[in-house]
């Protein structure tokens, strides 16, 4: 006697589910993409400001930067400028918040320094 095999599958509301679920986080990951890549451009910022003499010119050196890549969320106003020996170290921390929906957001901490 053989026994009847059960059918497998994803039913119309589990796909549902995962369409609503891959949507959401598509759409999230698009928000978080360009703050990495604003990151990334900052880290880059700071590592060319790096060279400077003087905190004015590490700054102004900075903001240069952040103009021409487009960075909007520090400035060179906000940056922490010491010295370690010979050399120049530029610090930066700032955080991004991502609207998700209601009273939900989700924040992005970035920090980092010239090397």
């Amino acid at each position: 006697m053989k026994l009847k095999q059960r059918q497998r599958g994803l039913t119309f509301f589990g796909l549902l589910f995962v369409g609503i679920f891959l949507a959401f986080a598509g759409v999230t990951l698009a928000q978080v993409v360009p703050t990495y890549i604003e990151y990334m451009a900052v880290q880059k910022a700071a590592q060319k400001a790096s060279g400077g003499s003087t905190v004015a010119d590490v700054r102004s050196t900075f903001d240069k930067a952040a103009q021409i890549d487009d960075i909007t969320s520090i400035t060179g106003k906000e940056l922490e400028v010491s010295k370690q020996g010979d050399k120049v170290i530029v610090s930066f921390a700032y955080s991004r918040e991502i609207h998700l929906m209601g009273p939900a957001y989700l924040v992005m901490k970035y920090e980092g320094a010239s090397r």
